[in-house]
């Protein structure tokens, strides 16, 4: 046991010790790179790159960018997963199999290799570019959350779905009455899973905003690194301030809920 608990100390420590260099440096007043950056002297300690970054990019509305966008993204995911992954597990119609199959086979594609034909499209069709919405439109549906939904929904109880069909309940009341509550640790999950996927994308938003006023943090950072941070005093700090900040609400969010990483008892809806 104490074995176990050493080892398991040693992979927390490698695993944090990122976060807390990170921390460090952007608390330093002068630059250190080397292992002895770790350890800084009090009085090498400021809060002066938080405000450098702050000014050069004006982390209030590229956070607020980022939220839109990534709040975009976790409604579509959670709407058109729930709504795909229940008509996948429950619904009986032709072709069900061959739709689950090529929705598996879209997850071997990489998004790479589709962002000059999506780019096309958002930007020269539909008009979206310097949007919310050709931001979010790409990632609106998540393959792999429909994936989870539709094994969670296969788990319930039939019972359940045929007693409210007994009583009449149409297909989208007993989604929204009888299934969804008892799933609401796969909600969650998605939630928190597909926070981080838009809340540190770079690329596509990068592509698709040229106004600085709408581009997320994680793109406002790389314009920083390309454009000003040449003529900062402590660039380097200013950068790992700005991570700090993007990294805070990811982080913030596992802490508060990784208790709730568990499956409900989803037998618990049938007596008898």
């Amino acid at each position: 046991m104490k074995r176990k608990f050493v080892a398991l100390l040693i992979g927390a420590f490698v695993f944090l010790f990122p976060f807390y260099y990170m921390l460090i440096g952007s608390l330093q007043r002068e630059p250190d790179p080397s292992v002895g950056g770790a350890f800084p002297q009090p009085g090498n300690l400021t809060g002066h790159n938080y405000a450098e970054i702050n000014k050069a990019i004006d982390l209030g509305r590229s956070l607020i960018n980022s939220g839109i966008f990534t709040g975009g993204v976790i409604l579509g995911t959670l709407v058109f997963g729930v709504l795909a992954g229940y008509a996948l597990a429950r619904l009986q119609f032709r072709g069900r199999g061959l739709v689950f199959n090529l929705m598996l086979l879209i997850q071997v594609v990489p998004f790479q290799l589709l962002t000059i034909p999506l780019y096309v499209l958002i930007v020269r069709s539909y008009g979206l570019a310097d949007s919310y919405l050709g931001m979010i439109l790409p990632f609106l549906i998540n393959s792999t959350a429909v994936f989870v939904f539709r094994q969670y929904f296969l788990q319930l109880p039939a019972e359940l779905f045929d007693a409210a069909r007994i009583d009449g309940a149409s297909e989208l009341s007993i989604l929204w009455r009888v299934a969804v509550p008892l799933v609401r640790p796969a909600l969650l999950t998605g939630v928190l899973l597909t926070f981080i996927g838009p809340w540190n994308e770079f690329l596509w938003p990068f592509l698709i905003t040229k106004q600085q006023d709408l581009q997320p943090l994680a793109v406002s950072l790389s314009n920083y690194l390309t454009t000003v941070s040449a003529r900062a005093a402590n660039p380097f700090g200013a950068v790992l301030a700005g991570a700090c900040v993007l990294a805070t609400p990811a982080v913030a969010l596992f802490v508060i809920f990784q208790r709730r990483f568990i499956s409900s008892n989803l037998s618990s809806g049938v007596k008898g």
